[in-house]
């Protein structure tokens, strides 16, 4: 893995804001977005490698939003006029350097409606296996590890609040667990 150089999170940066069924009712710019909990877009990429380990990124401490915690590979918000599919590929670019010629070449997994655990995010989840280089980018991430799923299981249960909520969530649907799997009292 690679470090590169990057711009850090823009609070002016616009979102679409979306209704409660994913339907844009209008933008406003980031930092409103997260201050007043409106609903928004996001995409959260998990990074396979051909035996089956997991890349996990550890967020920046620069980070807006759940500095210093674990979570999927890469994961980003959707720009307003974006699709899913277009910020997937571009945050997985972004974030570790895997640069792909559009979204067929990830698995989309499943989509998650907005809620507290997500951040206010409605989310849309892939999966691609990879087995290259990756490029972090340090404005982004502090590090990175490659786990066996059981081994992931195991370190969550152990301290789950290294973990971002949202990851907790995806991980236990993806695992078959259930989105609870990984929670305990509504605290967290």
């Amino acid at each position: 893995m690679h470090l590169k150089s990057c711009m850090p999170s823009n609070p002016n940066e616009i979102f679409d804001v979306v209704d409660e069924n994913d339907s844009v009712i209008g933008q406003a710019p980031r930092g409103v977005v997260h201050a007043d909990g409106l609903r928004h877009r996001a995409v959260h990429i998990l990074v396979l490698n051909s035996t089956g380990q997991v890349f996990l990124q550890k967020r920046s401490m620069s980070k807006d939003q759940m500095p210093g915690v674990w979570t999927t590979s890469a994961s980003g918000h959707v720009d307003s006029g974006e699709d899913y599919g277009i910020a997937a590929v571009r945050e997985i670019g972004e974030e570790l350097g895997i640069h792909l010629d559009g979204p067929s070449a990830l698995e989309l997994l499943f989509k998650h409606p907005a809620c507290h655990r997500t951040g206010e995010e409605f989310i849309q989840i892939y999966r691609i296996t990879w087995d290259g280089e990756m490029t972090l980018d340090p404005e982004e991430i502090d590090g990175g590890a490659w786990h066996s799923p059981e081994e992931l299981d195991a370190l969550i249960r152990a301290d789950r609040r290294n973990y971002a909520p949202s990851f907790r969530l995806i991980w236990g649907i993806v695992q078959g667990y259930g989105e609870e799997a990984f929670f305990g009292d509504s605290s967290d």
